[in-house]
């Protein structure tokens, strides 16, 4: 049908300039021996030149030579012939009077039946100087973001640890036993978010966070900072875990240091000498299990799932309905454990590995 209708030349040719003409982005037509057969009136408005002399004129010779451009030549002279097509090819310039630009060229070359015609090249060209800006300024602006971050997160770690020094020194001019526990317990905390988030911030370029790693070194941070040596605890984690979100990853730090400074106060009050808390952080697809479980005394079953409880308590129940996880505690003579799980269908959660890292 569309070789009936345009069988006549003239049409046809009508048909291809209007065509040419229609196309937003600016469109060069080039005959075989590189000449311009018709131009596009946004190649005209872009480019600030003029139709007398565009056509009929080789492409490297518009505008005094300012199309006259290396990597041009290399798109029309070598790649066009071999592979018959490109897109997205990349170019920068300095054009005389309207400066840089870095354009975006699309060539094509186009066959004829039967040899009947000179095969032609339909060039196309995209306008993305001001992307390329934008692009430039976002890169920019993340650059300056980093640096500000960076700046924070130094004054923050200086502010926490200024923070624990007060709390332990005015911990130890005390004369209450009680006061001077709370304060001590208050160090302890800064203390641990102090090692949260440094670690956070290593990894937040990457914007995801390796568990076991995560958890070994907070362990080895919570460790240092609340067993002392007249309490003999092994502070231990198992399992290969995962990958998660920064941000999911420093509530789940955040949990532990909950649960193991609850096991710490209250698991091991018969001062034995075997005292052993474990972390382990399974998962499952996008499932996962956080458990803490320790061989201390134990506690009354479901101590974490009452209404009324203290702040580490509230603290953990409070994380866990932002994970949309659930509670679970299980506590008899053998010890207590506590489990965050964020599971479809029970059982799901298998351990990966038996392995683990002892922080005694």
């Amino acid at each position: 049908m569309f070789r009936k209708q345009f069988a006549d030349i003239q049409d046809a040719f009508a048909l291809a300039h209007a065509i040419v003409d229609t196309v937003r982005e600016p469109l060069v037509v080039l005959d075989d021996e590189l000449r311009v057969v018709a131009a596009s009136r946004s190649f005209y408005q872009t480019f600030k030149v003029d139709l007398d002399e565009t056509q009929e004129k080789f492409l490297f010779e518009l505008g005094d030579g300012a199309w006259d451009i290396p990597k041009l030549r290399l798109l029309l002279g070598k790649i066009i012939p071999e592979r018959g097509e490109m897109e997205d090819y990349e170019v920068d310039h300095d054009f005389p009077g309207i400066g840089h630009r870095t354009m975006l060229l699309n060539a094509r070359k186009v066959f004829y039946e039967a040899g009947s015609h000179a095969n032609i090249i339909l060039l196309g060209i995209e306008d993305v100087t001001g992307k390329r800006a934008l692009e430039r300024e976002k890169d920019e602006l993340l650059r300056q973001k980093d640096v500000l971050l960076d700046e924070i997160q130094h004054r923050v770690a200086n502010s926490l640890q200024i923070i624990a020094s007060i709390i332990l020194l005015k911990a130890k001019t005390v004369d209450s036993d009680e006061t001077r526990r709370h304060l001590q317990e208050a160090h302890s905390r800064v203390i641990s978010v102090a090692a949260v988030q440094q670690h956070l911030h290593a990894s937040a370029a990457i914007g995801s966070m390796e568990m076991r790693p995560y958890l070994t070194r907070l362990c080895e941070a919570l460790s240092n900072s609340m067993i002392g040596e007249e309490q003999p605890v092994v502070l231990k984690v198992i399992g290969e875990g995962g990958t998660v979100t920064c941000r999911n990853a420093e509530s789940l730090g955040l949990i532990v240091t909950e649960l193991v400074i609850n096991s710490l106060k209250y698991a091991f009050k018969d001062n034995r000498k075997d005292g052993q808390i474990t972390v382990s952080y399974e998962i499952a697809g996008t499932d996962w299990k956080l458990s803490v479980a320790d061989n201390g005394i134990g506690k009354l079953d479901g101590v974490f799932a009452q209404p009324k409880s203290g702040l580490g308590t509230g603290i953990v129940k409070a994380l866990a309905k932002q994970l949309k996880a659930q509670v679970e505690t299980v506590s008899d003579s053998q010890g207590t454990k506590v489990s965050i799980t964020h599971a479809t269908f029970s059982g799901k959660i298998k351990p990966k590995s038996t392995s683990e890292s002892l922080i005694v």
